[in-house]
């Protein structure tokens, strides 16, 4: 089946308002022939003939009549949707934004985040969900409008990230540990029993590759999923945590934390998002208010 060709809407909208060829063509800029054409065309389109000769004048056909005012209709919306976006309000901005974030950020940057948010934009609402891996694929599909974590091969090339900020990892132990007394070596941290953040996929945590590249390994007693489950395991018994410290901040609250006793590189942690978001006014405006949060 032939598409039908939608300039023709516009053209029909200047004939059946004007009610004339002539009123038409002004309209739309067009010469009288090229405006004889265009009806030709209509009339062909419609089978109806539109505009029909009384005396020195034309008038409209009931087809015409009964087109007149859901074609103007369309022809308004189309103008419409292409008209440039209108400047935000936030004072009046009423949306739901879905954010899939990485273990910590709602615990260390979620509160501030609310706030400001409510505070800008009364009629914002936020949803956290939890990232429990590096897929994108709920960007891809609009289920999600922000993620935070660490931008990975699983991101795909089309999706946009910008970095919010930079982490290591440090130790964690319980107040009154052996090991929050002294100078920490290398000896002393292998020596004592770790809990064990498993990564998704079987992925080696990177203090364990930077000990594996000396030669060395971590004596581990426990193992767990996630950073918030190893600092309750290590609050609660000897056991060491090693976690990111900007991530873990107020889930090490009490705790003592220490510097590693060897170099491991630190983390990018950044926000991702779908291209088809780059020019959305309100979504311009999370990313800014997340960016500027967590710095």
């Amino acid at each position: 089946m032939d598409h039908p060709d939608l300039n023709l809407l516009i053209t029909l909208d200047a004939v059946l308002t004007e009610g004339s060829v002539a009123g038409a063509a002004r309209r739309l800029g067009l010469s009288a022939s090229a405006m004889s054409r265009a009806l030709a065309r209509l009339r062909e389109t419609t089978g109806d003939p539109l505009l029909v000769r009384a005396g020195r004048g034309l008038v409209p056909t009931p087809h015409a009549l009964a087109l007149r005012e859901p074609v103007h209709r369309l022809v308004e919306e189309a103008h419409a949707a292409l008209r440039p976006a209108a400047a935000l309000d936030l004072s009046t901005l009423t949306r739901t934004f879905t954010l899939r974030t990485r273990e910590g950020f709602v615990e260390n940057v979620g509160a501030a985040l609310v706030a400001r948010v409510s505070k800008e934009a009364p009629g914002v609402r936020l949803r956290f969900l939890p990232k429990t891996d590096r897929e994108t694929t709920l960007l891809r599909e609009g289920t999600v409008d922000l993620e935070t974590g660490i931008v990975g091969k699983e991101a795909g090339p089309e999706v946009r990230t910008r970095a919010l900020f930079r982490d290591r990892f440090v130790g964690v132990v319980r107040p009154g540990h052996p090991l929050a007394r002294g100078r920490m070596t290398l000896a002393r941290y292998l020596a004592a029993a770790h809990v064990l953040v498993a990564r998704e996929g079987g992925r080696q945590a990177p203090v364990d590759v930077a000990l594996e590249a000396l030669g060395a390994a971590r004596n581990t007693a426990a193992t767990t999923g996630s950073f918030a489950a190893a600092l309750a395991l290590a609050r609660a018994s000897d056991l060491v945590a090693t976690v990111p410290e900007r991530q873990t901040g107020i889930l090490r609250d009490g705790m003592y934390s220490f510097d590693l006793p060897v170099d491991v590189p630190q983390l990018t942690v950044s926000m991702l998002w779908h291209p088809r978001m780059d020019a959305d006014p309100a979504h311009r405006w999370l990313r800014g208010v997340v960016l500027e949060t967590c710095a």
